[in-house]
């Protein structure tokens, strides 16, 4: 698990902005009806974001994160995982994720990502408008997945995603094998002392990438530990910000120059 339920995004809101927020249901090509949160700028510049969570799937830190996405001009939803399995009501610290998460599935996340794609489509009635994913651990390569997935996506944003790992979902493709697939360009934002995705996977994938010459940025913090992207790890706030300006670079690269694939 990246975060604790009372995690909080390391960015500060920007004093005076003015956003529109909304809990959503969302419903998937396959039926599927799942919780989302919606953040709407007060005046969008044109790019919107869908935000992918970590094995506990939708709770307040990725709602803040929407938040900020948009106080930055960035119409964003935050998605929820388990609408197969749990329906589509918001759940509290108590929820118990661990059995859920081996229940979703490539095809099922593939389905509601491309929802949020078309929802945040539609709302700005433009089919074409620039949509990035981002996401953590779980969702941090999950995110670099939908690349492959088909959603005419500008990019695709990933925090300490695991790049050669099978799963999960159950049955999921490491995202390393999904290169030759990929669409948009990819950001990898990985933690240097993460003792579950070790430096040489990391270095696997970003060979990978430039063995095709696939548009990419991969950036490694030496000595931050898995889920640094915090509030509460103070002592990490410099590469938290370093980060943050980074995705922000990449969305506004990618939304004005399309990148050669």
């Amino acid at each position: 698990m990246c975060f604790s339920y009372q995690s909080k995004p390391p960015i500060v809101p920007i004093a005076g902005a003015a956003i529109d927020t909304e809990d959503v249901t969302i419903t998937a090509s396959d039926g599927n009806s799942f919780a989302a949160f919606v953040a709407r700028a007060e005046m969008p510049l044109g790019p919107a974001l869908v935000v992918m969570p970590d094995v506990r799937g939708l709770f307040p830190f990725y709602e803040e994160l929407a938040m900020r996405f948009a106080e930055y001009g960035y119409d964003s939803i935050a998605m929820d995982y388990f609408g197969r399995t749990n329906g589509a009501e918001k759940r509290d610290a108590d929820f118990e994720w661990k059995e859920p998460i081996f229940q979703t599935t490539f095809d099922g996340v593939k389905a509601d990502v491309g929802a949020c794609v078309n929802y945040l489509r539609l709302a700005s009635d433009d089919e074409e408008r620039k949509v990035f994913t981002v996401g953590f651990c779980y969702g941090g390569s999950s995110s670099w997945a939908q690349s492959a997935n088909s959603h005419g996506l500008s990019g695709a944003i990933g925090f300490y995603g695991h790049p050669t790992r099978e799963g999960p979902p159950p049955g999921a493709p490491a995202t390393i094998d999904l290169i030759s697939q990929f669409e948009a360009p990819i950001l990898g934002l990985m933690a240097g002392a993460d003792q579950n995705i070790p430096r040489a996977e990391v270095e696997k994938f970003e060979m990978a990438l430039e063995a095709v010459e696939h548009p990419h940025e991969i950036y490694t913090y030496d000595g931050a530990p898995h889920s640094f992207f915090d509030r509460g790890f103070e002592e990490y706030a410099g590469e938290s910000t370093d980060a943050w300006n980074r995705v922000l670079r990449f969305i506004e690269q990618h939304s004005t120059v399309e990148a050669s694939i």
